[in-house]
């Protein structure tokens, strides 16, 4: 399941999911730093789903970029990214610890 392209359906349940909730990380202006990718770990084995804040980048490439890198490090799928709020999702490696359970396609769809 981890690094897999989530299909547009399941990306917009998980936004809908994440629109209550802050953001867990926040990337300043040294970017994408070791503690960044630990915290980011940390987050997602406890929540699953999170949100991520920019602070100091305000280009959409570079933006783009960073969360790229950190999705590849952290073996994780980008859900969106909203202004200066990114969001990604991991399930839990554990099947008897994950949280939030994807919806799947029905045959008649």
């Amino acid at each position: 399941m981890t690094n897999k392209t989530l299909n547009g359906y399941q990306k917009k349940y998980l936004k809908g999911l994440a629109h209550g909730r802050k953001p867990v990380v926040l990337i300043g202006q040294n970017g994408l730093t070791d503690t960044v990718v630990s915290s980011t770990l940390q987050a997602l084995r406890k929540h699953e789903l999170i949100k991520i804040k920019f602070i100091d980048h305000k280009k959409k490439e570079q933006k783009k970029d960073i969360i790229e890198a950190l999705s590849h490090q952290t073996k994780s799928d980008i859900v969106g990214l909203i202004g200066h709020v990114a969001i990604i999702f991991k399930s839990h490696p554990d099947p008897e610890k994950r949280l939030i359970s994807l919806p799947k396609k029905s045959e008649s769809d």
